[in-house]
């Protein structure tokens, strides 16, 4: 079945998950969970298309990532983003999963696609071991299925079963109650979906994210203006003498958020928070800083140290530095002593020896979240 498109959600909270990192983010080696389940599928057949939805927040993120698979902002609830993916599918069958679920194997692929001509959607599926109850009462459990993804359906049929305000927890769901035809095959005990932070032991083919530090540097200038404080680091330097920008000008967390966002590969400052957005007018940077760090913890990184330097002939900082490197220290949520701030001059050379404004270049290590230890 080569005309076949892949469809991959990952544009839900991660609530259940419990940790400031959503799962969809956690590093297998050096990717995040949700690349790496796309490629094990991927890898198994070669599908027309391949669409992963994302979150609104996450998008421009994600998109650094690939310029072969088709990313979709994903909706409210899981239903939404699938007929938000639905949207750019063209083939008569489509395949859907769900990030969460890794150790999809190729016989359990197999079973699914060799099966799908039969049915508008195919089902994989566990048998119930333990006995079971409803209600208080017990049933026969050979008539229990648990159900898995991936689920290969007939597009135009889901297309159509999904067009209603009922929400369905899955794609056999929508398609049944549409009097459609479900075919069940046998799935895999080990492709279990990580939905809390117990699972993590139980998935398999997970291995530890990577231990190499990412590190990234951000370099910014920033001309005076009078007439307004100075800031730098979170720390007022100066009451009348400031910087001519959109925001309150700190050219020190400048630097720093652009070498917190390159150690991520996730841009740069303008892509965040750009200069033609009234809502950045004159605003304490400090909020722009520790929304980059929100997004960090939030697609699967730690922030360990950060190295500044400023260089400025006015004004002299030298008594100045500790009470910068202890405002960001706070900010950032790391020890005082994982960051460094220096000050220096230009030796009268350049605009910042002719006091003309002043720069900053600083150095951030990040390293990704140790989630099997979390």
């Amino acid at each position: 079945m080569p005309d076949l498109t892949l469809v991959m959600l990952s544009a839900g909270s991660s609530s259940r998950f419990h940790h400031k990192a959503k799962k969809q983010w956690l590093r297998i080696g050096d990717i995040p969970l949700w690349l790496h389940s796309t490629n094990t599928l991927s890898q198994l057949h070669p599908f027309s298309k391949i669409i992963v939805t994302v979150s609104s927040e996450d998008l421009p993120y994600a998109r650094k990532f690939s310029d072969s698979i088709t990313f979709v902002e994903g909706g409210l609830s899981r239903q939404d983003s699938l007929k938000n993916a639905l949207l750019h599918v063209s083939t008569p069958y489509v395949l859907i999963s769900d990030c969460a679920r890794p150790c999809v194997d190729e016989a359990m692929l197999k079973r699914i696609l060799d099966a799908s001509p039969q049915a508008h959607c195919v089902v994989p599926f566990l048998n119930v071991v333990d006995t079971v109850a409803y209600e208080d009462a017990t049933i026969d459990r050979a008539h229990v299925k648990l159900i898995q993804t991936p689920q290969c359906s007939s597009t135009a049929l889901l297309k159509q079963a999904l067009q209603t305000d009922v929400e369905y927890t899955d794609e056999s769901s929508a398609i049944k109650a549409l009097g459609g035809t479900v075919d069940y095959v046998l799935g895999n005990a080990h492709a279990k979906k990580l939905t809390c932070k117990e699972d993590i032991p139980l998935i398999p083919c997970l291995k530890a994210p990577c231990v190499t530090p990412m590190i990234g540097y951000g370099f910014d200038v920033h001309a005076y203006e009078e007439g307004k404080p100075m800031r730098l680091g979170g720390v007022e330097v100066h009451p009348t003498i400031g910087f001519r920008a959109h925001s309150d000008g700190d050219v020190v967390i400048h630097a720093l958020i652009d070498a917190l966002l390159g150690a991520a590969g996730a841009g740069d400052i303008g892509e965040f928070f750009p200069d033609t957005d009234a809502r950045y007018k004159d605003i304490d940077s400090q909020i722009l800083l520790r929304e980059v760090c929100t997004f960090l913890e939030r697609v699967g990184f730690e922030i360990r140290h950060c190295d500044i330097t400023i260089m400025a002939e006015f004004p002299k900082l030298g008594h100045m530095k500790d009470a910068i490197r202890f405002a960001l220290s706070k900010t950032l949520g790391l020890g005082a002593h994982h960051v460094n701030v220096k000050a220096t001059t230009t030796e009268k050379l350049g605009f910042v020896g002719r006091k003309e404004g002043v720069a900053v270049s600083a150095t951030a290590t990040l390293n990704y979240l140790d989630w099997k230890n979390v």
